[in-house]
């Protein structure tokens, strides 16, 4: 007897709405501002080491 499973999509149909939110939720200027200081984030931790 086979038993067949819906988990994959369950998931996927999961992970695709929560990132579909998400994205909607997002203003272009917290896309820059996370770069800004992503940059800044990197240039120090490159100095400190």
């Amino acid at each position: 007897m086979t038993t067949h499973s819906n988990h994959g999509g369950t998931v996927a149909g999961t992970a695709g709405g929560t990132l579909l939110t998400i994205f909607a939720n997002i203003h272009s200027e917290d896309i820059v501002k996370t770069a800004v200081l992503a940059c800044i984030g990197a240039v120090v931790s490159f100095t400190i080491s």
